[in-house]
Parts: C-alpha cells; structure tokens; sequence
C-alpha cells in the first residue's frame, strides 16, 4: 500500500461530480476563491487550488451542485492536502486539499446524497469494456 492509500481512507463515500466552489478562508474574509471540486461526497470535498491552505484551518463554502437549486452554504475543516507533481517547469504546481463539512443543513446532505448515490449507481451499471 502507498502512502497515498493510507490517506485515502474516507468515512463517506466521494464520487467524480464537477460542482463549482467559493472558498473563503475564516480567518480572512476579503480572500475569496473560486475553485471547482476533485470530488465530492456527503462528508466532504475536494477542491483543486494554486495555493496551499493549512491543516484545520476553518474555512466557508459556497457549492454550487449545479442542480438549478440554491447553493449549498457551510462551514468545514481543511482536513488534508497533497502538493500535485509539476509536471512541466512552466506550469503552476496545484494542491489537492480536502474539506470536511461542518455544519450542512438536512436539506443539503439530502441533495448531496442523492448526488453520490446516483453517481454510484451509474457506475456499477456501465458495462466494463
């Protein structure tokens, strides 16, 4: 097992699903980002950055599903985050960083849910190739 699976070991299921994100840190609220997610799941996320953000710290969330429905607007906790490789001298270096969700309403962990749920299930229904 690499080092990478030892992290990889969630309490909620994540899938592929493109939702964009406005990230704020806590601590600095004028510092806005927007970013789009790795993964998401009903835990958390995963977001792709240019800049590192420190472990723990708290940060606010703006997701957008893209479900036509309101955006999703919570709290969480940077809970890991991984450096990518560069792999050319004259690109940026990206970070993946993982976001665990502090405080989504039952209405939101709902959508979530059946965001990952149908994503799952379309998975195991493709036929492989």
């Amino acid at each position: 097992m690499s080092s990478w699976e030892g992290c990889d070991r969630r309490r909620f299921v994540r899938v592929n699903y493109p939702c964009l994100v406005v990230l704020k840190k806590a601590a600095d609220k004028k510092n806005i980002i927007l970013t789009h997610t790795e993964n998401i799941g009903v835990g958390g996320i995963c977001v792709i950055l240019k800049q590192d953000l420190k472990k723990f710290a708290s940060v606010d969330l703006e997701i957008d599903l893209m479900d036509m429905d309101q955006h999703i607007q919570c709290t969480g906790k940077i809970v890991w985050n991984v450096r990518r490789r560069e792999l050319e001298d004259k690109k940026p270096s990206y970070f993946d960083i993982g976001i665990e969700f502090d405080d989504v309403n039952d209405q939101d962990k709902k959508r979530l849910r059946r965001v990952v749920d149908k994503l799952v299930r379309n998975t195991k229904e493709r036929p492989k190739l």
